[in-house]
């Protein structure tokens, strides 16, 4: 498979070496020097692209990949409030892309696991929760996709909870309580130099708290997981995500 790596920083560079591990060919790298090269012709060559850019430069790498006809693998955050009108575009132009917050099968797992949880604890009333995530300082949103996707899980399972919020902190949540109504989910982000990404569902209630946690050791499973991604939506068409090519029924 020949691949276009979209974003040639750290994680770029990960992706690259297991892509390269896997017998993949590397064809096509798009950094902050070179973007005079994204054009049609050189995606063209690639089988697939993947995106791990930043939140302001994913929207016209993604484009690029739909008017080559290049399959797109999304891994970039911070730019959700566009995915209907990609979304739209994917598949009325016949184009395919797979985006996520977070490739890692760790995380999948988890993110599976907490929509359980969360439907479990409508039994349980009493416990109120929240969501905290760390991140390294060169993170550019907050909160992290991972994040995002954790809360939606929690507030489409959980009955008294109706949105999510976010407070990025530094000095902790104290005089928060105010703030934040009871039908609102907390997502407390950090940023933490070298912290590839950490997060935790805490349930707290007047007597223990539950806490459920996924700590990323390094950046490796991310990017195992996007070019796995890559793999399986080869001779696909079509708008996916990550949840598409995982299978966690019991």
């Amino acid at each position: 498979m020949k691949i276009a790596i979209l974003g040639y920083g750290k994680m770029g560079k990960i992706i690259e070496k297991i892509a390269t591990d896997r017998k993949h060919e590397i064809v096509l790298k798009i950094d902050v020097t070179n973007q005079d090269e994204l054009t049609t012709e050189n995606l063209q060559k690639a089988d697939v692209a993947i995106e791990f850019s930043t939140p302001g430069t994913v929207l016209d790498h993604i484009d690029a990949c739909f008017k080559a006809k290049v399959p797109v693998i999304v891994g970039t955050t911070g730019w959700y409030g566009h995915l209907q009108r990609l979304k739209d575009e994917c598949e009325q132009n016949g184009t395919t892309m797979l985006y996520a917050s977070n490739f890692s099968v760790g995380v999948n797992i988890f993110f599976h696991i907490n929509k359980m949880l969360a439907k479990l604890m409508n039994n349980y009333p009493y416990y109120d929760v929240q969501v905290e995530e760390i991140h390294h300082t060169q993170k550019l949103d907050s909160p992290s996709g991972t994040a995002i996707t954790i809360a939606e899980g929690i507030v489409d399972e959980l009955d008294n909870k109706k949105e999510w919020v976010n407070i990025l902190s530094t000095d902790g949540t104290e005089g928060l309580a105010d703030t934040i109504k009871a039908d609102q989910l907390l997502i407390e982000s950090f940023r933490i130099e070298n912290v590839p990404g950490t997060h935790t569902v805490v349930y707290d209630s007047e007597v223990d708290s539950i806490e459920f946690k996924h700590t990323a050791h390094n950046r490796n499973g991310f990017a195992l997981g996007a070019v796995l991604a890559a793999e399986w939506v080869q001779g696909k068409k079509g708008f996916y995500s990550a949840k598409d090519m995982f299978n966690f029924s019991l």
